[in-house]
C-alpha cells in the first residue's frame, strides 16, 4: 500500500505564512530496497500527533529584521516539547534525550533543534526563507497541515538586499535527516526523513530521489526511511525532487546537494584534567 498525500493551499496574509493542509493515509508501506550493501526501507508506523499545532507569535515577518540576534516566539498546541515520544524506545534509532522539538530550518542549512517555543537565532542580512516544524524525540517529522509554518523574512544590514524571495506557492523539497553524528548501536539503522511543501509524491507522479553514498533510490511514499548497511566513517546523502519523467524540478531547496554524516563506534574518551 502507498501513501496518498491530499494538499490544499492557504496564504495566512497577515503573516505571510503558506500552509499546506496535507494528510498521510495507509502508513503501512512494505517499501524496501537493497543495493550495493545499503538497505531502504519505510520507516515502522509511528505515534500520530493529528491535532498538534504551531504558529509564529514574533516577530512580525511584515517587518524588515535587524542583522544579528533574532527573537522567535512560537505558539504550540496539542504538543508537549521536551517530552519523550511515547514509542521512543521501540524505533531502535537516534533519539534525543531532551525530548519532542522544533525543526528550524533556515534557507534549506542543516536544521536546529529547538525544546522550547522562545528562542533567539542569529541572521545575517538578506532574503531569508524558514521552515519550521514539529519533531517526535527521534527527529522524525510531523506531516500534518498545522505542524509546520514556511515564510519568508527580510534581514537588513549595511548593504542593500539582493536576491529574489522565495516563491512560497511552488513545489518544496526541505532535507531533515540523517545529520551530524552516529555513534555505537544508533550506527545501525539511520532515519531519513524530509519535508514536502505544496507538493505530492506517487508512483504515477512527482518523487523523490535519495542518493546515499552514490547510490540512487527513488522515492513515492512521503514518509520517513530507515537506513542501514553504512559503513563506519562519513556517508554522503542528497535528496533531489524530481517529476514524473525523473527530471529535477526547479527551486531553491529541491537539491540539497551533499549532505556528510559521521558514523563511529563510539565516542573518544576525553581525559579528565
Amino acid at each position: 500500500m502507498h501513501v496518498v498525500v491530499l494538499a490544499s493551499c492557504s496564504m495566512n496574509t497577515k503573516n505571510n505564512i503558506q500552509v499546506v493542509e496535507a494528510n498521510m493515509n495507509g502508513s503501512t508501506s512494505s517499501f524496501s530496497q537493497t543495493k550495493n550493501g545499503i538497505t531502504l526501507s519505510a520507516f515502522a508506523s509511528t505515534y500520530e500527533y493529528n491535532e498538534a499545532e504551531i504558529k509564529l507569535k514574533n516577530p512580525d515577518i511584515k517587518i524588515p529584521q535587524t542583522a544579528g540576534k533574532v527573537s522567535f516566539s512560537f505558539q504550540v498546541d496539542h504538543y508537549a516539547l521536551g517530552n519523550q515520544t511515547p514509542d521512543a524506545e521501540s524505533k531502535l534509532c537516534a533519539n534525543s534525550a531532551k525530548g519532542q522539538h522544533i525543526h528550524y530550518i533556515i534557507d534549506n542549512q542543516p536544521y536546529k533543534a529547538f525544546y522550547i517555543s522562545d528562542f533567539d537565532d542569529a541572521l545575517t542580512e538578506g532574503h531569508h526563507t524558514i521552515l519550521a516544524f514539529l519533531s517526535r524525540s527521534y527527529h522524525e517529522s510531523i506531516k500534518t497541515k498545522k505542524a509546520y509554518i514556511l515564510f519568508n523574512m527580510d534581514v537588513i544590514g549595511k548593504a542593500e538586499i539582493t536576491g529574489t524571495l522565495t516563491n512560497l506557492k511552488a513545489q518544496h523539497l526541505f532535507y531533515s535527516r540523517p545529520k551530524g553524528e552516529y555513534v555505537g548501536n544508533d550506527t545501525k539503522k539511520i532515519m531519513l526523513d524530509f519535508y514536502l511543501v505544496n507538493t505530492t509524491i506517487a508512483e504515477n507522479g512527482n518523487k523523490v530521489k535519495a542518493i546515499i553514498n552514490g547510490t540512487e533510490f527513488i522515492l513515492a511514499d512521503w514518509k520517513p526511511y530507515t537506513i542501514e548497511g553504512l559503513p563506519l566513517g562519513e556517508n554522503t546523502i542528497q535528496l533531489q525532487l524530481i517529476d514524473k519523467n525523473g527530471k529535477l524540478i526547479p527551486g531553491p531547496f529541491n537539491d540539497s546537494g551533499l549532505r556528510k554524516i559521521i558514523l563511529k563506534t563510539e565516542e573518544p574518551i576525553v581525559p579528565k584534567n
